[in-house]
């Protein structure tokens, strides 16, 4: 195990450090067949935009669109058949992105019977290239699970953010999963003994597997310093954070000997124990060395803060925001806490999109954008 701990820069003189990037905005977002929005068109604005409207209105299906565009998949828990306006035979989201140098974008992600098509610029397109296009980080009721749930969704969160720094990590990560795939299949055949079979892909898990795990390390200790400049704003009571990273196979060890002499206790579990598809980060702070210490409060805090700091790395390697997307801001967070947030991003050049039964207090006078939502059907208002 090994324990990334990087000192942060100071804040600015407000608490909050400044950052000067170029921003990211989806304008024109047009959504047909997504759960109740029958069809549906969002004009969206520079700052801060807030969908408001009753409990079960729609107003979330707005952030999963965006959420869409970004990850080729939603953030709610469920089957992806579940997306689909009931009776509908298809569904699509498009959407214009502006970049700060004033190129726009054009998005769309479909999916029609049991296929997804992604289109930029009106040209067929992967799923991967589309998702490169658009960054968008989201902060809703199941963030917490970043914390206390399952490694996978921390694997995800982590590998999110190398895939938008490292170019090649996509490409590398589908050879490691494919040679993944083959192992766990020669696991699976009693008949299989001979090392000749498992060799070529261990090796290939062994090679790729080092470069996601470099990568890994690299991106959690510059997300570090941003990570404690958060936890001090929402959670100060809790003292300095540090991280915690296990790579999935002993530390020091080579993956490609580990894989070999794990062969028959995999065998007789039916896939492979070690790897990077077994990695986890932790973290623990001065006041609660162990998540346990944590209340659930605290551990939706600590994913907040988590989620911010991922954004502002994203805006420093890339030079440019994400997207901001906050669920039911009020409903998840106390007052002194929803202030805090939106303190935090006035300070930054990203779009954000909030939702809520109500406008925040916090943004109450405030230039913002608003929209009342209703059965799936938007109403701009004044703002």
């Amino acid at each position: 195990m090994s324990v990334v701990d990087i000192a942060t820069p100071g804040p600015s003189s407000s608490g909050v450090a400044v950052y000067r990037y170029l921003l990211m905005q989806l304008e024109r977002m047009q959504l047909r067949g997504l759960r109740c929005i029958s069809n549906a068109t969002l004009d969206l604005g520079a700052g801060f935009n807030v969908l408001v409207g009753a409990n079960g209105a729609g107003k979330t299906s707005f952030l999963e669109a965006a959420f869409l565009l970004s990850r080729g998949r939603s953030f709610r828990s469920g089957a992806r058949e579940a997306l689909m306006q009931r009776g509908a035979s298809a569904l699509s989201v498009f959407s214009t992105l502006r970049r700060d140098d004033q190129r726009l974008i054009r998005l769309g992600l479909g999916r029609e019977g049991g296929r997804w098509e992604a289109r930029i610029d009106s040209q067929d397109a992967t799923i991967g290239q589309l998702v490169r296009e658009c960054a968008v980080v989201c902060f809703e009721p199941g963030s917490h699970a970043l914390i206390a749930g399952a490694a996978d969704e921390r694997r995800r969160f982590l590998d999110w953010g190398v895939f938008h720094v490292e170019q090649e990590f996509l490409s590398v990560w589908r050879r490691y999963q494919r040679a993944l795939k083959q192992r766990n299949s020669l696991l699976r055949k009693e008949s299989v003994s001979e090392k000749e079979l498992y060799g070529s892909w261990e090796l290939e898990m062994a090679r790729t597997g080092v470069l996601i795990d470099e990568w890994r390390r690299d991106y959690l200790g510059a997300f570090l310093p941003h990570l404690r400049e958060q936890a001090a704003l929402f959670l100060p009571e809790l003292g300095e954070v540090e991280l915690r990273y296990r790579g999935g196979w002993p530390e020091g060890e080579s993956l490609a000997v580990t894989l070999a002499e794990h062969r028959l206790k995999d065998q007789t579990r039916g896939h492979t124990t070690v790897g990077v598809h077994r990695a986890d980060w932790s973290l623990s702070f001065l006041q609660a060395p162990q998540r346990e210490h944590l209340s659930r409060g605290q551990e939706k805090l600590v994913a907040l803060a988590c989620l911010l700091a991922q954004a502002r790395l994203d805006a420093e390697r890339r030079g440019e925001w994400p997207i901001i997307c906050l669920d039911d801001l009020a409903s998840e967070l106390d007052l002194d806490h929803q202030t805090a947030v939106v303190r935090n991003l006035l300070s930054a050049p990203a779009q954000v999109l909030i939702t809520g039964t109500e406008m925040p207090r916090p943004l109450e006078g405030a230039a913002v954008r608003v929209f009342h939502v209703e059965q799936g059907e938007l109403t701009p208002l004044l703002s």
